[in-house]
């Protein structure tokens, strides 16, 4: 196991990009290589290396086959298929016949299934979150953390399923009642990132089939196993054949992805991941007019005023700034900070993030994982090189860790520049950068400089200010004194060109069509 980084020998050494690979391989000699893979979970029957569709566990045509790595310790976990145009219209010609049952179970027979793949969940709670750790880095009680949010979607939708309540509009013509209904909107592709290998499918599976909808997931190429084994226990639940189906693909992914936006048995399309492959989908969807909902990036401001809590604030910041090794959507990317709390704030941060212990997220003592590949690893420090060549003054960190697996220092910088690099661009990594602000008027300004606007945080005792402040940002969602705002019960999603449309809440709405039947002749 590797052994935890201690930040105050921070060293400066860079080790080779290691790219992804793409690898044609027998079936037969792939099952003899992962029959040994380091899963190591209590039920290994969670571990599936092939793709899901239409009720079965199936590999490529080809036979081709995508590694999965550990990015602590770049080993190979194991390999799933490279799938490409032909398995993607299988999948959503199943996904298409089960609708016509699915889509006509009662709400409560939908409920119940629900239930019992929550409860699955829950059962297996250790064995899930270590896939999470082991695909995606993160550490291990992080990695609970995200699979107890993962399953709270499971359960909400669950009972969101026997609320969604039609009404009676009173007519304005004689002899007419006029009576809503909702009802589900048909076959949902969903695309998902490696951020969340878990919570970003429920969140949206859950809704999809709560409504009475089946699904075709493509899961990201470096964490396909939390989606694999989602999609196992669902089954165990009593999800039917071809109501949920797993393509997996790296390679093949753009042939994939046109598909799951432009095939006419397609009705809706719910993606997360990056602005400009939002945009890709969301043109690509345009061509029927699905309907679309788009979780897509951020550049999320953390404003600390002089009459904050500054305890409280730095707690916000440690786990909006450094969950995940910053690599959440909402993650705090701008840290606006007013002139008289400012050097406090940033020895106090500066001291806490010291005692970060970066390694193996399976090893207890890890405080945080590593980055989830060395494009992002690159992608840091070329933030922190623009950075300090615009005049900010490194407190700590700056590069990765040497060895194996993609480590990047957690890194304090200050005096940033507004216009640097690092606030122009959602950094996705353990880059906390602090900038100085002087007026309320000004951090407004700068925060709402940006064409994104997903989430936005601050930190004051103003009553006033608070009101202010919230109604000002120009994001879907605030948190006030707050660093945590996710949770299954709120609508989750941003404005400008951090999407549109919302998870979570009474996000089945986004899932199913409103229809009018009026009633003549009464």
């Amino acid at each position: 196991m590797r052994p935890p980084h201690r930040l105050a020998s921070v060293s400066l050494v860079f080790t080779a990009r290691l790219k992804p690979q793409f690898i044609p391989r027998h079936p037969a000699l792939r099952y003899r290589m992962t029959s040994t893979s380091p899963f190591g979970l209590k039920e290994p029957s969670l571990v599936r290396h092939q793709a899901f569709i239409d009720g079965k566990w199936v590999d490529a045509k080809e036979g081709a086959v995508i590694r999965v790595t550990n990015p602590a310790t770049a080993e190979e976990l194991g390999t799933v298929p490279e799938m490409g145009l032909a398995e993607t219209k299988e999948a959503i010609k199943a996904a298409s016949k089960a609708f016509k049952t699915w889509s006509k179970t009662t709400a409560k027979h939908r409920h119940d299934i629900l239930m019992k793949w929550f409860a699955l969940m829950r059962e297996h709670t250790d064995d899930l979150a270590r896939l999470i750790t082991l695909e995606n880095g993160k550490p291990f009680a992080e990695a609970k953390g995200e699979h107890a949010y993962s399953s709270s979607f499971v359960e909400w939708f669950a009972e969101e399923a026997v609320r969604t309540y039609g009404e009676v509009v009173p007519s304005a013509i004689p002899n007419i009642r006029n009576v809503v209904v909702k009802q589900p909107i048909g076959v949902v592709s969903i695309l998902t990132p490696w951020n969340f290998p878990s919570a970003m499918i429920t969140r949206k599976l859950g809704a999809a089939l709560a409504a009475g909808c089946t699904a075709v997931i493509k899961p990201p190429p470096e964490t396909p196993f939390s989606a694999l084994a989602l999609v196992e226990l669902a089954t165990r639940a009593g999800v039917p054949p071809g109501v949920i189906n797993v393509v997996t693909t790296q390679t093949n992914v753009a042939e994939v992805g046109r598909e799951m936006c432009e095939n006419t048995a397609v009705k809706k399309v719910s993606f997360t991941g990056s602005t400009p492959v939002a945009k890709l989908l969301y043109g690509m969807a345009a061509s029927t007019l699905k309907k679309v909902s788009l979780e897509a990036g951020g550049n999320a401001p953390f404003i600390v005023f002089d009459d904050a809590d500054i305890d409280a604030a730095i707690e916000g910041v440690i786990v909006c700034k450094f969950r995940g090794t910053g690599q959440t959507c909402v993650c705090a990317n701008r840290i606006y900070v007013q002139s008289g709390v400012y050097a406090e704030f940033a020895s106090r941060l500066a001291e806490r993030v010291a005692a970060f212990k970066v390694g193996n997220g399976l090893d207890k003592d890890t405080t945080h994982g590593p980055l989830i590949h060395e494009r992002a690893v690159e992608k840091v420090q070329r933030h922190v090189d623009d950075a300090i060549a615009q005049g900010a003054q490194l407190l700590l960190g700056g590069a990765r860790l040497p060895g194996a697996g993609s480590f990047f220092a957690p890194t304090v910088l200050a005096d940033v520049p507004a216009g640097a690099l690092v606030n122009k661009e959602e950094t996705f990594g353990p880059l906390a950068a602090l900038t100085r602000f002087e007026t309320e008027e000004e951090v407004i300004r700068l925060a709402n400089d940006a064409p994104v606007g997903l989430a936005g945080y601050f930190f004051s005792k103003d009553a006033g200010r608070v009101w202010r402040v919230a109604e000002a940002l120009e994001v879907g969602m605030v948190g006030s004194n707050t660093g945590l705002i996710s949770q299954a019960a709120i609508p989750f999603g941003g404005v400008k060109e951090s999407g549109l449309g919302r998870e979570g809440g009474h996000g089945i709405e986004e899932y199913m069509n409103v229809k009018l039947i009026a009633f003549g002749g009464i």
